[in-house]
């Protein structure tokens, strides 16, 4: 006798496909509906997005080429993005190079943001943290080892004349 899984039902499905008139996709084709706080840093048509959904643990991996990671779940990476947005059940660990992070979870480890951190009434960032420009809301949290001027890559800095002496 097979044991059958939890995880499936007994029930069997009548239809087929492909089913005429019927898009699998049509959930995803449908507009999302607003979120109450809309990101300064929206995805753009063309750009990679990968998204950590709830109850989702992603763990010992690096992420690299990814425009934006959206972290509703657990991750535990390292990383050098564009975008970091962590929801409010989302928690990531380990180390972040990125241009814009939007915390409103948790974010525990090395984090370097080149522009904005911005962390809402609900986030909570400990660790090493480096950033351009910081804004948190009443609320947030930030403790560690901060500091200010992460400023661009250095790749991307412009060094500056030196100054001339007057005779």
């Amino acid at each position: 006798m097979a044991l059958q899984s939890p995880f499936f039902n007994n029930t069997k499905r009548e239809d087929t496909y492909p089913r005429t008139g019927l898009n699998p996709n049509a959930a995803a084709q449908q507009p999302a509906p607003a979120a109450p706080a809309q990101s300064a840093s929206s995805v753009k048509e063309g750009e990679s997005k990968l998204t950590v959904g709830p109850n989702i643990k992603l763990k010992g991996v690096e992420i690299t080429d990814c425009d934006t990671l959206v972290v509703e779940g657990s991750v535990e990476a390292t990383m050098d993005s564009r975008v970091i947005q962590i929801s409010e059940r989302g928690a990531f660990k380990g180390s972040a190079e990125i241009d814009v992070a939007e915390i409103r979870g948790l974010f525990d480890g090395n984090l370097t943001v080149r522009q904005k951190l911005v962390i809402y009434s609900t986030g909570k960032v400990t660790g090493k943290v480096r950033y351009g420009k910081v804004v948190i809301e009443e609320g947030g949290q930030l403790s560690g080892e901060i500091e200010a001027g992460a400023g661009p890559r250095p790749a991307q800095q412009t060094a500056r004349p030196p100054l001339q002496q007057v005779q």
